[in-house]
């Protein structure tokens, strides 16, 4: 049955997912494990190589090269010690996203549309990671910095499991949890993992039921339908597609969230279910 294309995320995601993205975070998770199991001091480390490398795959050596530029001016901006100035230069690193010339060269690194956007995405979400990180970084007392090393930073940014879409995991909550050491039991690892696996399937499948059977985003994008329609259908469309969006997210977060517990971290509450909301605040956010 031929399924609903006008949904660019979900497509886009399942797609990168089935090619590379899912095989590399579960390489993620097999060197999480070992780490944790072998050499959980150095775990962090173990980590952002991981991350790095899987960036360098994916993106090639001038998008690793984009990531790790950005990084650097940020890390070099949070010496000043003033959120303004964070701000300003994370709002004009990801306005270089929009620079026609700029955006024409990095076109040009890549054979497809879709690994050019990869970039794109990558990039504005370590924007988000990088004023986390500054920001903090201004906000803390001298005494209080010396978990705010550049080595620090390429740890967080390059974090895989939230590298390419999120969830956005603020920097003290990362570094606080990564350095705690705890006990290691594979077969509570074993428990969580297998439980979320079965969560996250039935999720997706049941987006894809809806992509397949419903058709919400193609009825959108034609008004003559939504002309035709009662209050009562719009109603009922309005609420299929945020309900297709809560679905999906539960997905594309639920993924990097069972990964986050794997490595002992706390991933951030996956989305509330619109039909319990009457703000949509939280939904945002």
């Amino acid at each position: 049955m031929p399924q609903d294309p006008m949904d660019f995320e979900w497509s886009y995601w399942v797609e990168w997912g089935r090619e590379r993205v899912l095989w590399l975070l579960a390489g993620h998770l097999l060197v999480s494990q070992m780490s944790r199991l072998l050499v959980e001091k150095y775990k962090p480390w173990c980590l952002m190589l991981y991350g790095m490398a899987a960036c360098w795959l994916l993106l090639g050596i001038k998008g690793f090269a984009v990531i790790l530029l950005h990084a650097a001016i940020s890390f070099a901006v949070a010496q000043f010690q003033l959120s303004l100035l964070t701000w300003l230069c994370s709002l004009i690193l990801l306005s270089t996203l929009r620079i026609p010339a700029v955006e024409e060269t990095k076109r040009k690194w890549y054979e497809t549309e879709n690994e050019y956007y990869l970039l794109l995405f990558t990039v504005s979400v370590r924007c988000l990671f990088c004023t986390s990180f500054s920001l903090e970084y201004c906000w803390h007392a001298p005494a209080q910095k010396s978990s705010h090393s550049f080595p620090w930073m390429l740890a967080y940014v390059f974090y895989y499991p939230t590298f390419h879409n999120g969830p956005l995991v603020n920097f003290d909550e990362f570094s606080k949890q990564m350095r705690r050491q705890e006990a290691f039991s594979v077969k509570t690892n074993l428990s969580i993992l297998i439980v979320g696996i079965i969560r996250i399937f039935f999720w997706w499948c049941l987006a894809e039921l809806m992509i397949h059977l419903m058709y919400i985003h193609a009825l959108y994008s034609s008004a003559l339908p939504l002309e035709s329609a009662s209050y009562w259908a719009l109603g009922g469309l309005a609420l299929a597609q945020v309900l297709f969006f809560y679905v999906k997210y539960l997905v594309l977060y639920g993924v990097p969230g069972l990964l986050l517990q794997m490595d002992g971290l706390k991933p951030p509450a996956l989305p509330c279910c619109v039909s319990l909301m009457h703000s949509f605040t939280k939904m945002w956010r």
